[in-house]
């Protein structure tokens, strides 16, 4: 059945952002209408409150982009807990990091770590630090504060940026010993669950979905990217753009799921991307999250496992049945190597583990 209902217009709502009952929300005004109501409920969680007579929602990134306000980096209390001899450091730092083009989450993220130093440092110049002292610093993050060796690494890479993109020091880090991180093994799913996984989801877009995920092996992020003009059924490639790293790549587009998506796509049109939201515009990625864990618990898998394990599984099976690395790796859009040897057209030739369930 086509969708006509329209795309979520952030515009047909009025936003203001406030304190209520200690928590920070974001109250939204519109016109009365239970269409605009419904439109509301399908983009996000909203609240009613019968004392204000108005629906809110929780102040986070998530709602503040969905209506256009200014994403927030890091909250007055952060700032607070700077001396002022450091804030101009600080703003520095996230106006480096912006200009660099780096994600809104790795702008909090590295920010937080940054502003952790400043925190310690109190009302010492940042500037002037050697790296005996940050060293001792890191140190402290390990033996005292008993910080994860990914806490550490993160640390040390926000620091790091500081020093040498920011005041453009040449490598102060090259003495800092850094943890080893623990080699894991990425938690994948067998054949076998795959196939129960994609059985169990009843629904033509859910299905889809986790097709996509392993039949590609595609970030959740991607997914929900797909435009319809980055398929090309003739060539069976799809156009992964900006994905990690914000580099653009071609995935080969899987022959079984073919006929799943033009079921998929005569019965609900899509109009700009892949798949969208109830009332268009692009699908939600806690949306394609939530549809892996109930087709997870329908399938009755107790693995301990997210959606990014699609991902995993695809890269295993295919090293399974005897794919080269390297062609995996470009497949996957892997930044750590260089793979300016393997030709697009062998790139071709790799067949999808989803073919051969």
């Amino acid at each position: 059945m086509q969708n006509t209902q329209p795309v979520f217009d952030k515009n047909l709502f009025q936003t203001k952002v406030d304190v209520y009952k200690g928590k920070k929300i974001i109250w939204i005004t519109f016109t009365k209408d239970y269409y605009l109501i419904n439109m509301l409920k399908s983009a996000t969680k909203p609240t009613w409150s019968q004392s204000q007579n108005s629906w809110y929602v929780t102040d986070n990134n998530f709602n503040r982009e969905l209506f256009g306000l200014d994403i927030k980096i890091v909250g007055k209390e952060v700032l607070l807990k700077i001396d002022p001899i450091n804030l101009d450091a600080f703003q520095k730092f996230q106006d480096q990091l912006m200009l660099k083009g780096f994600s809104p989450n790795t702008i909090r993220v590295y920010s937080m770590e940054f502003a952790q130093l400043l925190y310690i440092l109190k009302s010492n110049f940042v500037n002037e630090l050697s790296p005996e002292r940050l060293q001792s610093y890191f140190l402290y993050c390990h033996k005292e504060l008993q910080l994860s060796e990914n806490q550490i690494h993160s640390r040390m890479n926000a620091v790091k940026f500081y020093f040498e993109k920011v005041l453009h020091k040449d490598k102060m880090f090259f003495d800092i010993l850094r943890p080893k991180k623990p080699l894991l093994l990425p938690k994948a799913l067998n054949t076998e669950e795959i196939s129960k996984l994609i059985n169990a989801a009843e629904n033509p877009k859910h299905k889809l979905i986790l097709q996509l995920c392993y039949g590609m092996g595609l970030r959740a992020s991607e997914i929900v990217n797909i435009k319809m003009e980055h398929i090309d059924s003739k060539t069976m490639k799809v156009l992964i753009e900006r994905g990690k790293g914000k580099k653009d790549r071609y995935v080969n587009l899987p022959q079984s799921f073919l006929n799943d998506l033009r079921i998929y796509y005569k019965s609900f049109l899509p109009k700009e991307y892949l798949f969208e939201g109830q009332y268009g515009g692009k699908y939600a990625l806690r949306s394609a999250q939530s549809v892996f864990k109930t087709a997870m618990n329908k399938a009755g898998i107790t693995k301990k496992v997210g959606i990014h394990s699609l991902r995993h599984s695809y890269a295993t099976h295919l090293l399974e049945f005897g794919t080269d690395i390297t062609l995996i790796q470009k497949l996957l859009g892997d930044n750590d190597f260089q793979y300016s040897d393997v030709a697009d057209k062998t790139i071709a030739n790799v067949q999808s583990p989803l073919d051969k369930l």
